[in-house]
This record gives structure tokens, sequence and C-alpha cells, in this order.
């Protein structure tokens, strides 16, 4: 319940309890707050066991953690039907980052070393060149890029 909470947040917490209750009511607040959160307890469990009772012998196996979006998904990820298993491990990002990264670093030392000429080895040159107009041309208009 109280699975992130750090040991100087709950030492603050106990003063400030301390603080705003006083030494002789704390006790008597912290019997009130136990005894408040186990009748909200039992009756999410007399809720939960009257719902898989209406819903009837074919949802025995129903847990309520499901309706939650996050456990939803993760369950059906993690489910070996679909084959995600083999994909995710067919996909090596970092292997393709790497292959990316050599590409693009190669691809500068070979532009700023042949500037002149072109495309070498088959690869496409991505980088734009200006074409020199005459005077009296206008620039080519591209309706796309308006």
């Amino acid at each position: 319940m109280f699975n992130d909470i750090g040991p100087l947040e709950l030492v603050t917490l106990v003063v400030l309890a301390v603080l705003v209750f006083g030494p002789e009511k704390l006790p008597k607040m912290i019997q009130d707050v136990t005894r408040t959160i186990r009748k909200i307890r039992e009756f999410s469990e007399s809720a939960k066991a009257d719902i898989r009772e209406e819903l009837g012998p074919e949802f025995k196996d129903f847990d309520f953690e499901d309706l939650n979006p996050k456990t939803f998904i993760r369950k059906q990820l993690d489910n070996d039907e679909l084959g995600l298993k083999e994909i995710r491990n067919g996909f090596d990002l970092k292997k393709e980052m790497a292959e990316v990264t050599d590409a693009v670093h190669s691809r500068e030392s070979e532009s700023s070393s042949s500037a002149s000429s072109g495309s070498a080895g088959g690869s496409v040159d991505m980088t734009k060149k200006r074409e020199k107009l005459d005077p009296d041309e206008r620039p080519p208009y591209d309706a796309d890029a308006t």
C-alpha cells in the first residue's frame, strides 16, 4: 500500500501527525483510521464476491485488476499466442540505431571529403544544393510546400 513512501517521508508524516493531532489524540486517530480502512476493505471484498456470484460460474477466474487498462494490455502483450515475443526478440533497437549512426557518420565524412563527386557507392545525397538562377528567372514554385 505504501510502496513509494521512503523513510524520510514516513518520519515527516509522523511528526506532522503529532503536531496536528497532539500526542494525546494520536492513538485514538490511528485506531479510527485503521478501523475505517478495515471496513472499506471488507466492503470491497463483499462487493467483489457479490459480483462474482452474479456473473456465474464461467467467470470464477475473473480478476478485477484486469479492468485496469495497463494491466489488461500488459497481460495481452505477454500472451504467447500472438507471437509478439518472436517479433520483439527479432527487433534489436540498439543494433538498428548503431547502423543508422554509422551510416550518418560515414556519409558526413564522405560528403566532406568528396563534396564534388556526387553520390558515391549507390547512396543518395540528401544535402540541398541550390541551383544558380539567371537574374531574370523566377525560382521554381512548389504548390505542396506552401
